[in-house]
């Protein structure tokens, strides 16, 4: 379901530059569930309606690519019960919330290591990708077994056997060519970061293509994150100036 944006949301807008990639590092999940007396499944379900409400918001906002942080590498080392409570989760939402993705003409990407998950998951983000390939509203890039160093350890050893394979000269591997070998290429390094629960650190999350993003971390729980948190993540934003490494013009 769209948004109906107000009338002082879309004056807000009317004066920002909207980023082109936001990467969403969706974090405080279990503590909103804590401070409850809930569960940690309980945070993680509530965090699925902040993660809906943020991809509504997204689209209308006019962003043109949405990565979000569902399950990293590192999170098979808790718990197996909540380890299968969220693969259960990611599936469920996913499977639930495809046919309005469709609608919304949303495209929907994956990045991470896939073999590694369940079967029925592997083959629903199969069909999602195939089914929204023609979207162009929106590219949501579903981040599930997801680690940076990951990603790169995955390019370099793939770069590697290019080489060995003779498909490659090692002389030219520079980072453009690096950046080929990434899980989706395509996208554009993201512009804005943003981070939820106050923590200060990117957990391992797009280490190649964050070098320049601005980063915003919001004191927010992910579970309460909605349109407002993401408009004033993009205000934050519009208030740096970038420089790509150079000097202040």
């Amino acid at each position: 379901m769209q948004l109906s944006l107000d009338d002082a949301t879309l004056r807000r807008l009317e004066n920002l530059t909207i980023p082109t990639h936001v990467a969403v590092i969706m974090d405080g999940n279990r503590r909103w569930a804590r401070q409850r007396g809930e569960s940690g499944l309980e945070g993680h379900i509530a965090g699925t309606e902040a993660t809906r409400r943020l991809v509504e918001a997204a689209a209308d906002f006019g962003v043109q690519v949405l990565s979000v942080f569902a399950f990293s590498t590192e999170n098979w080392t808790r718990n197996d019960d909540e380890v299968q409570g969220l693969m259960a989760l990611i599936e469920m939402a996913l499977r639930e919330e495809l046919e309005d993705l469709q609608r919304q003409e949303i495209r929907v990407v994956f990045s991470g290591r896939r073999d590694q998950l369940p079967e029925s998951l592997q083959n629903l983000l199969t069909e999602a990708e195939a089914a929204t390939a023609a979207n162009q509203r929106m590219t949501l890039n579903l981040c599930i077994n997801y680690g940076g160093r990951a990603e790169i350890a995955d390019a370099a050893a793939q770069i590697a056997r290019d080489v060995q394979q003779g498909k490659l000269d090692a002389a030219q591997i520079d980072a453009e060519l690096f950046a080929s070998y990434m899980y989706n290429p395509q996208l554009s390094d993201p512009d804005l970061l943003i981070r939820t629960s106050g923590e200060m650190r990117i957990s391992n999350f797009l280490l190649y293509q964050t070098a320049y993003s601005e980063i915003v971390v919001l004191p927010t729980f992910w579970p309460d994150f909605d349109a407002a948190c993401l408009l004033e993540a993009i205000e934050q934003f519009n208030q740096r100036e970038r420089r790509f490494g150079g000097r202040k013009s």
